[in-house]
């Protein structure tokens, strides 16, 4: 029986989800645009296993979701992770955070582009087909009114994330579809996780690192 314990903290969406076979049990999850994080997720830990009445120790696995996203929320992630992971001696895994977000929509036909909101006109994109099978991989990319033509002359491009208020400024196009107020959440990993669990496709612990995607830049405060 495999208890996996999920953590989503690449956005202001603070996630975390336990999971039986690939199933969600539990979730718990809250979205707060001042990034509270590191006080909320090991609070959300406890509480989930607490109303699935199971301990740490009965867990199988956690999983992460690794990026890309928030610099500072995914360090919070992945830390609590590996922690668990190191801790209690059980895997660490790994889900794509733009593969689960894809997860979120199911389409008959078109295109799926996940989107995470970066600086300015920038957003970190991938592109699934129907079956969420990758078909370009992860990018950091400048939008512009021309952004995804390529696939929005072929048919119908569904867009999620956080990066989809930008870009409908931009792109008019017949084809393009904006899912609205989607963020990651840990819920779609756990099948995610699972199937990775299955296959013994696990991080080693001690030199994992989020998938930042861009180096991290801090910028001089406002005086």
């Amino acid at each position: 029986m495999a208890f996996i314990l999920s953590i989503e903290t690449s956005t202001t969406n603070c996630s975390v989800s336990l999971s039986k076979q690939g199933e969600t049990l539990v979730l718990k999850e809250v979205n707060n645009v001042n990034y509270s994080h590191a006080e909320s997720l090991h609070v959300f830990i406890a509480e989930i296993l607490q109303t699935a009445g199971i301990e740490k120790t009965d867990l199988s696995a956690v999983a992460v979701s690794k990026g890309p996203g928030s610099y500072t929320g995914l360090r919070i992630g992945v830390s609590a992770a590996k922690g668990l992971s190191y801790a209690l001696e059980i895997p660490l895994i790994a889900v794509s955070t733009l593969e689960a977000l894809a997860h979120q929509l199911g389409i008959e036909a078109g295109v799926i582009v996940s989107m995470l909101d970066a600086r300015r006109l920038e957003v970190y994109s991938a592109i699934y087909d129907k079956n969420h099978e990758l078909i370009r991989g992860i990018e950091a990319q400048i939008l512009n009114t021309q952004s995804f033509e390529a696939y929005l002359e072929k048919g119908k491009v569904h867009f999620i994330g956080n990066g989809v208020e930008k870009t409908k400024q931009l792109i008019q196009h017949s084809n393009a579809v904006f899912v609205d107020g989607k963020l990651p959440s840990a819920n779609e990993m756990s099948a995610l996780a699972y199937a990775k669990y299955k296959k013994s496709d696990i991080e080693d612990v001690a030199y994992f690192e989020p998938f930042y995607l861009k180096d991290f830049i801090a910028l001089k405060p406002k005086s």
